[in-house]
């Protein structure tokens, strides 16, 4: 499992948990009686925990807490069972591949669960979140610039296109036959509006310095190959409220804070 699907368990919504009661000096905690077995298979009986573990997995997917829908979680583990039971019959549970798939799922969960606990216990602070905010807003820049261009491998294709743009060949179609970016090739070479850093360096430093409606006078190469630029617009930059990216932020910031656990980890364990 890797760091990605680490932060898809670490959002997701815990399951409740029923509480028992805290012990007082005059009344001694009570231990909490065995619930009763959602159902019982050929005397198996099924943990009604796992009735409640599967139900609340359908509530966080939006479905309705009702008596059809735990009938319907019922009989689904009632399935279960009926099949766990044949299938063991069968003898497939010892299987060689059975049981490393049995290992990395017991893994998996009991790692998850470590990691969810270590994000509650080493919480994204809110002045971490504008932190984070700050230094991308400041790295996104003030302005967005809507572009064209056309890309081609060498150097002489590119100032031969800027020979014909400048006997009056345009921009479109020039690149609409013979730019090798065929998804802006398709559009004439637009780019559509975007901030410079979307750009590798030395074509967004070219960019930003043209006139709008100007083109590159000479050929920008990147490590995509030689660029012919064209400014069609430039506008103030949108950029997305706090509140709008908080959460984006803040699930970033807990993969960081895993990311630099694991690595803590590694450095101190014997790996041979």
């Amino acid at each position: 499992m890797n760091l990605r699907l680490f932060i898809l368990l670490l959002t997701a919504t815990p399951v409740a948990l029923a509480q028992a009661p805290l012990p007082t000096k005059d009344k001694p905690a009570a231990k909490p009686a065995a619930a009763k077995p959602v159902a019982t298979v050929n005397g198996v009986a099924v943990p009604q925990a796992r009735a409640d573990f599967l139900l609340q997995q359908q509530l966080q997917r939006g479905a309705q807490d009702n008596e059809q829908m735990r009938g319907m979680v019922r009989d689904e583990l009632v399935n279960r069972e009926v099949l766990m039971q044949e299938a063991q019959k069968s003898g497939v549970a010892k299987q060689p591949e059975v049981q490393t798939q049995l290992d990395m799922a017991r893994q998996e969960i009991i790692v998850s669960a470590y990691l969810r606990e270590y994000v509650r216990k080493n919480p994204v602070s809110e002045a971490d979140v504008q932190k984070e905010y700050e230094r991308a807003k400041s790295q996104h820049g003030d302005k967005e610039y809507k572009a064209r261009h056309i890309l081609v491998e060498t150097e002489d294709e590119a100032k031969a296109l800027i020979a014909q743009l400048k006997k009056g060949g345009k921009f479109e179609d020039l690149a609409s036959k013979n730019s090798k970016d065929t998804g802006s090739a398709q559009r004439g070479g637009d780019l559509d509006w975007n901030v410079p850093g979307t750009y590798d360096k030395q074509f967004s430093e070219a960019m930003v310095k043209l006139e709008k409606g100007k083109y590159t006078q000479e050929p920008v190469r990147t490590r995509f190959g030689y660029h012919i630029i064209q400014l069609d617009d430039v506008r103030p930059a949108k950029f997305a409220t706090l509140a709008e990216v908080k959460p984006r932020i803040q699930q970033m910031l807990a993969q960081n804070k895993i990311e630099e656990l694991v690595k803590g980890l590694r450095a101190k364990a014997k790996i041979e």
